[in-house]
């Protein structure tokens, strides 16, 4: 399923925001199967253009099939794109659309040969996936921001993610309905390319993350770690410590309000790199243009903040627990973790937040040796594009809403019950909507909402 699209010399436009196509009704087809198709066309000739008709870039996009998700259902199965693709692609920006339920999704690079099926989305037990092991065969391409329905990741000018000769793209997906109806859903990856010969630099993922999580019940707290990365750096590779900054995403859920990253020694210790409050479901990613010289310092800390109205503690996990997850693309010759994975201890209390801090564990992994720059061949070859599935020709990038008929009659007579567990439940599922965060000071997830509201003043 992939539209092909060329665009002449001048940069590609239309960065995308973070809306969604709420109103589309989709029918109900077996849950994501056949999704995807085999049967492919030739790639089409090269546009005439600026470069004496060459094109020099492209936008790819792959639709990964709908499903049904029934009412309040959780499911966490893999979905992959086998991109048939002879040689190199070179991806200056993803963008990835659903029709909601996405919670959070994670999108790997690996060799054709790795987790080898039917494309479409599959049980990830059934083909042993594993993220470290998804990173280190290939690289990480895109990662989803908490429920967000349309979110471009963009890194500067020639600073791209590769996708080697015969690849698939896959991922482990989070899948979430909070209403107590079942819906359909659907949803779309956009690859932006680029030349080889503009190419400068291929980034390289780096994740920290905070573990070893207890999140106290009916408190605010926050949980930090630093991460001293010059060291491990330079003892691993034998060479300085010279990374540099393009790209930063965190990740918590719903009890998530803060985030926060350093940067740790030289001249600039303690200066905030990124920093993010309150949870919005919206694209939070960050681009650093020009990238940021990590090599001023000595390493990065970073902290995850939480605000727990729940009456019982919370940890790390899927659900109606935590995390505390940030990815960063950089320029780097390690796949480089910090985590903090045991001993995460109370330190204090500032104002009515909770403080806690754990040792972060740092270590490195040798990346593939099919993530080099381009070679000579390519950069002096056309552009080249993987084979066009039939079901993707003309697939736009982001689905095309369609608006509710105003004249519709409703389905059932609706009280307010049911207006507060379908619509305001589920959309105020983040902190914007609850602790001391609350909208208005309202809570629209308790059971006696007309007498939360009527209460109000």
């Amino acid at each position: 399923m992939t539209k092909q699209v060329f665009t002449r010399g001048a940069a590609l436009v239309g960065v995308l925001g973070s809306g969604g196509c709420s109103s589309v009704d989709l029918p109900a087809p077996p849950l994501f199967e056949e999704a995807g198709s085999d049967d492919e066309t030739p790639q089409p000739g090269s546009d005439d253009g600026e470069t004496g008709g060459e094109a020099t870039q492209a936008s790819v996009t792959h639709e990964f099939g709908e499903g049904p998700l029934k009412a309040f259902e959780e499911i966490e199965p893999c979905v992959s794109w086998t991109l048939n693709n002879e040689e190199p692609l070179y991806v200056q920006a993803v963008t990835l659309s659903n029709l909601s339920g996405f919670h959070h999704s994670n999108w790997f690079v690996v060799p054709d040969s790795a987790y080898d099926g039917p494309d479409g989305y599959w049980d990830c037990s059934s083909r042993d996936f594993d993220e470290i092991a998804a990173a280190q065969a290939g690289t990480v391409i895109f990662a989803q921001s908490t429920q967000s329905w349309v979110e471009t990741q963009r890194t500067t000018a020639g600073a791209v993610i590769k996708v080697p000769a015969h690849s698939r793209i896959v991922s482990d997906v989070h899948l979430l309905n909070l209403a107590p109806r079942a819906i359909t859903t659907n949803s779309w990856m956009t690859l932006e390319l680029i030349h080889p010969r503009d190419v400068e630099v291929v980034l390289t993922p780096m994740r920290l993350s905070y573990l070893d999580l207890t999140i106290p019940a009916q408190k605010r707290s926050r949980h930090s770690s630093s991460c001293n990365m010059r060291t491990y750096y330079e003892g691993y590779t034998g060479a300085a410590y010279d990374l540099k900054l393009h790209y930063a995403l965190p990740h918590y859920h719903s009890l998530g309000d803060y985030f926060d990253l350093r940067m740790v020694g030289g001249e600039r210790d303690g200066e905030t790199l990124y920093q993010l409050e309150g949870f919005n479901a919206e694209a939070n990613g960050q681009t650093y243009d020009p990238p940021l010289d990590l090599a001023q310092g000595d390493g990065l800390a970073f902290t995850c903040g939480y605000d727990n109205f729940r009456s019982e503690d919370v940890g790390w996990g899927f659900g109606d627990q935590e995390m505390c997850v940030m990815l960063l693309l950089v320029e780097s010759q390690l796949l480089m973790d910090g985590s903090v994975v045991s001993a995460s201890q109370f330190v204090g209390q500032q104002d009515d937040i909770a403080e806690y801090e754990g040792s972060c564990l740092t270590i490195g992994y040798p990346k593939s040796a099919d993530q080099g720059p381009p070679s000579d061949g390519e950069k002096n070859a056309p552009l080249y594009l993987p084979p066009i599935a039939e079901g993707d020709v003309d697939v736009p990038p982001v689905p095309v809403c369609e608006d509710v008929d105003r004249e519709a009659e409703p389905l059932a007579e609706h009280e307010l019950a049911d207006i507060r567990a379908t619509l305001l439940a589920p959309a105020c599922s983040f902190s914007a909507c609850h602790g001391a965060g609350g909208a208005a000071g309202l809570d629209f997830t308790t059971p006696d909402l007309h007498g939360e509201l009527s209460d109000h003043v």
